[in-house]
């Protein structure tokens, strides 16, 4: 029998009984992932959680706990004072630090003593994510797919926009990731999110889909930019049904010149990125895409950066790791502009019900 959560301790399947997720940890801790919708209040910021640290290390446990002490104190007062004097005693506030130790059990007794049924997460983010990692591996095998292919510049993503605007249900795995899936994938002041928040925002994600209904999701790589896609999402991807978005060339390319003018408006910054591909295109070849650039004929750039290096690429990739590639359900088009792209939209969601 699993031992029962002592009072003022809940677990993570309790999250939906509280009003507030408070994170106590410091700020850096909680950039790189958090509960979902969990408020940061850092018992200890970045600079003094680094001071109680070399104390500890450096001279004694018992003069880091002094300062410690002191500072949590000082930080908690303040949390108090600048964002719980309006909460009425009915408040239910829910605390979680690294392990669900001193930072989080702190908090939780002040709260406690003021009078509001505080509670601490028995242990911490550490137990949410485990929580995390072991759900990633049983979503995923438990959804309907339906992977919606096509070479690039045929407007997948903004497909998957359509669709969920026509009532379906949708993952859209680069969005979550903040990057577009190619060499020219970051988007500008847009950073992406570190693996673990990534991680978090997917099963937040898979979480809230009806396993019922089909769920439309792009054939991705292993990875997007810099992040990489769980195991079991890859493979629940790889062997589902699909279909594919056959647009024209022309039509790519006006979308494609569309959808980067981020990129044509940073001549520089295109060169720069494009310059990565050494080894996979030829010196004269990546000299003459500069030319191109320098001369601003983005046109004829993207038209040759799709027949010579995106095209024979995504052919290889898909073929070789997407069941659904070859006998996927294919629409043509010869437009990619939204009022193309909510037609599509319409016509999949009535063959797909």
């Amino acid at each position: 029998m699993a031992e029962k959560p002592h009072k003022g301790v809940a677990t993570v399947a309790q999250l939906a009984e509280f009003d507030t997720v408070i994170d106590a940890r410091a700020p850096a801790e909680f950039a790189e992932d958090h509960l979902p919708g969990a408020i940061s209040m850092a018992v200890l910021n970045d600079e003094e959680r680094a001071r109680v640290g070399t104390l500890y290390k450096q001279v004694s446990v018992f003069e880091a706990k002094k300062l410690g002490a002191a500072l949590v104190a000082k930080n908690i007062a303040r949390h108090i004072e600048e964002h719980m004097l309006d909460r009425p005693k009915s408040w239910r506030p829910l605390v979680y630090c690294w392990r669900g130790g001193q930072r989080s059990g702190a908090f939780t007794h002040i709260l406690r003593e003021v009078g509001w049924d505080a509670h601490r997460i028995q242990g911490g983010y550490k137990s949410w994510r485990q929580h995390v990692i072991e759900r990633l591996d049983v979503l995923p095998r438990n959804m309907m797919f339906r992977v919606v292919s096509g070479a690039t510049g045929s407007g997948k993503s903004r497909l998957l926009e359509a669709l969920k605007a026509r009532g379906g249900q949708v993952l859209h795995l680069e969005e979550l990731a903040a990057h577009k899936g190619s060499v020219l994938g970051n988007l500008p002041g847009v950073p992406q999110p570190a693996q673990k928040g990534f991680e978090t925002q997917l099963f937040a994600a898979l979480s809230a889909l009806d396993r019922e209904r089909p769920v439309f999701v792009e054939a991705e790589s292993r990875k997007i930019g810099r992040l990489q896609l769980p195991d079991a999402l890859l493979e629940a991807i790889r062997g589902a049904p699909g279909l594919r978005i056959e647009a024209s060339l022309p039509a790519r390319v006006e979308f494609l010149l569309r959808d980067y003018d981020y990129a044509i408006a940073d001549p520089a910054w295109l060169i720069e990125r494009l310059a990565q591909l050494k080894g996979l295109q030829s010196k004269e070849t990546l000299e003459r895409w500069r030319s191109l650039i320098v001369a601003r004929n983005f046109p004829d750039l993207v038209a040759e950066l799709l027949t010579l290096h995106y095209d024979p690429l995504y052919q290889r990739s898909q073929a070789s790791n997407y069941n659904s590639f070859e006998a996927a359900t294919r629409h043509a088009t010869d437009r990619l502009d939204a009022a193309a792209l909510d037609k599509l939209a319409t016509e999949i969601l009535a063959t797909s019900a």
